[in-house]
Formats: structure tokens, sequence, C-alpha cells
């Protein structure tokens, strides 16, 4: 028996799973830079799951106009009368230039809008990324140089001049020039705009995995006895790049939020009334030397949401990464 199985187990074991995530937040905890980008990133969602409870208890909602109801609050430049741009103990943050809203649950219900767009079309491209990417890396052959072609194509375009002229192009297609947009459109045309080209990097990544996964003895011997290819894409392979899609869903994020609030900041995002990081910057702008407050909270905010993803997106990687020093 004992030569039987020697002789039966020549080939060399698969690559080890990626880390349960009980391990992956074991490591994560012991990297304080992370430990902290968890923190905030986990603050900033708690913010926004528990922006309507928030809102509720302070007293005041993100859409009605306090300063132009309330005489007294504005100037009649309709900048805030109290200094500071109407910081106080009734409006915490101040209020919004113009419309007098209160910038405190703008801010809150901004992180909604911000991560409702980023994380939906973080799922869109991951998937997207990883049906071209593993398909293409498996099957190679003509199939590899005709997706590399046309990756090589749709990555020479300039990406943010393609969002600028995407954005208007597909809600003229959805929605009759003649009629209001919906807000769930607003979303909608976001997403499709980012997934139209940020699966492509994944996808690109995972096929040079995958196109060295096939060669793998653990993949030679399942072919052999006779599996047939969803169960080695699935059985075999996708287990193998989990820890890549993990850091690319998490780098993701950070990088649509931005670009949300670029677009925003640009005219051709979210619009009014939806409460957004990027309007409220570019409305900031406008009035920056009257009141410098405006802009600074949703800068911040915006700032420090992305740093603590890049950071978190960091961390993963290296708690992920066998090879990574500490």
């Amino acid at each position: 028996m004992a030569v039987v199985e020697q002789v039966a187990a020549p080939d060399a074991p698969a690559p080890p799973p990626a880390p349960a995530p009980t391990s992956l937040l074991r490591r994560l905890r012991r990297d304080r830079t992370g430990a902290v980008a968890l923190g905030v990133v986990l603050l900033f969602l708690l913010l926004a799951l528990a922006a309507p409870l928030i809102a509720a208890l302070y007293g005041k909602n993100p859409t009605e106009h306090y300063g132009q109801n309330t005489p007294g609050l504005l100037s009649d430049g309709g900048l805030p009368t109290a200094p500071n741009g109407g910081i106080s103990g009734e409006f915490w943050f101040g209020l919004e230039p113009g419309l007098g809203r209160d910038v405190f649950t703008q801010l809150l219900y901004g992180i909604r809008t911000s991560l409702l767009i980023a994380f939906a079309s973080a799922a869109v491209t991951t998937t997207l990324g990883v049906l071209a990417g593993v398909a293409v890396g498996y099957l190679g052959g003509i199939t590899d140089r005709v997706f590399g072609f046309l990756s090589n194509v749709l990555l020479a375009f300039p990406t943010l001049l393609l969002l600028l002229a995407l954005s208007p192009v597909i809600q003229s297609r959805l929605v009759d020039p003649a009629a209001a947009e919906p807000e769930w459109m607003q979303f909608l045309v976001l997403i499709l705009v980012f997934s139209a080209f940020g699966w492509i990097p994944l996808a690109l990544s995972l096929r040079a995995t995958v196109r060295s996964l096939r060669e793998r003895d653990f993949v030679q011997s399942a072919r052999a006895l006779g599996a047939s290819r969803f169960h080695i894409v699935f059985r075999e392979l996708l287990p193998n790049v989990r820890a890549q899609l993990l850091v690319h869903a998490t780098m993701a994020v950070p990088t649509f939020v931005a670009s949300e609030a670029v677009l925003s900041f640009l005219g051709v995002g979210i619009t009014e009334p939806v409460p957004d990081w990027g309007r409220m910057i570019a409305r900031g702008s406008e009035v920056f030397q009257a009141d410098p407050t405006y802009m600074v909270f949703p800068g911040v905010a915006l700032l420090l949401f992305v740093l603590a993803f890049n950071l978190l997106g960091d961390a993963v990687r290296d708690a992920l990464d066998p090879r990574a020093g500490r």
C-alpha cells in the first residue's frame, strides 16, 4: 500500500487558499495602520447606515432650506450671517450658502450616495473582470490574443473624457429630455459609466494569473482525471485568486468614490436635490473666499474616506501576501 500511495501522488499540491476571514482580521489587527484605516472605514459605513436615525435625533434633514425659511440665518447675499459659515449649537457644521440647507445632514447623506455608487460599481466590475479574465486566461489561444488587443484599444481612450461624454449620452437614451430625471436613474448612469471600463485592469491581471495557474500540476491532474472545464475553473482556479479579488475590490471602492465626486463637481454626476460631496465641493469653491468652511467639511470627509480605504487596501494586500515583510 505504501508503494501505491507513493506512485499515486506525484503531483505538487495546489497553492494554499486565501486566509480565512478570522485569520485576515487577526493580521490586520497586528498592522496598526491597517487597524486604524479599518476603524475609519467602519465608522463611515456606520454613519451611512445610521444617517436617517442620526438626522432624526439631530432634528434636521438634508433637503429643507432652513436659511430661506427662517429669516436672519442668511444675509442678502445668501451667506450665513453667523460666523464660521453659520456653525452653532443648532447647525453643527453650519449652513449651505444660497439655499441654507444643513451641512451636517448633507454630509451624512452624501456618504450614502458615494458608497452606494462605489460598492455597486465595484461589484459589477469585479464580476465582469472575473468572468473575462478567468475565461480568457484558461482558454488561451486566439481568444487570449483577441482579448489582449481589445483591452489595449479600450485602455487607449482617455477615461475621464469618456466618462464626461458618456454620462449625458446614457441619460438622454434612458430618459426623455422633456421629463424629469428620477434619482435612481442618476445612480444607474454612473454605475454603467464606471463599469464600462473599470473591469479591464482586473481582467488583465486575472488573465495573467490564470495563465500561470493552468500549467500547474494540480490543474493538469484535474484535467487528466476528466474534470470538466466548469469544475476546473470554479474548484481549482477561482479559489486561488480570491485574495487577488479581495484586494482589487478594496482598492476599487475609493477610486469610484473619488471619480463620482469629480463627475459631480464637473456637473455630470449626481444632481440636485440628492446630497453629494462632489457637488458640495463645487459649490464651496464658488464661495470659498466669503465662506471657506462650506468646502472644508466635504473636502476633509472625502480625503479621510479615500485615504482610509487606500490604506486598508494596502493592509489587506500585505496580509494576504505570505511574502510580505513585516
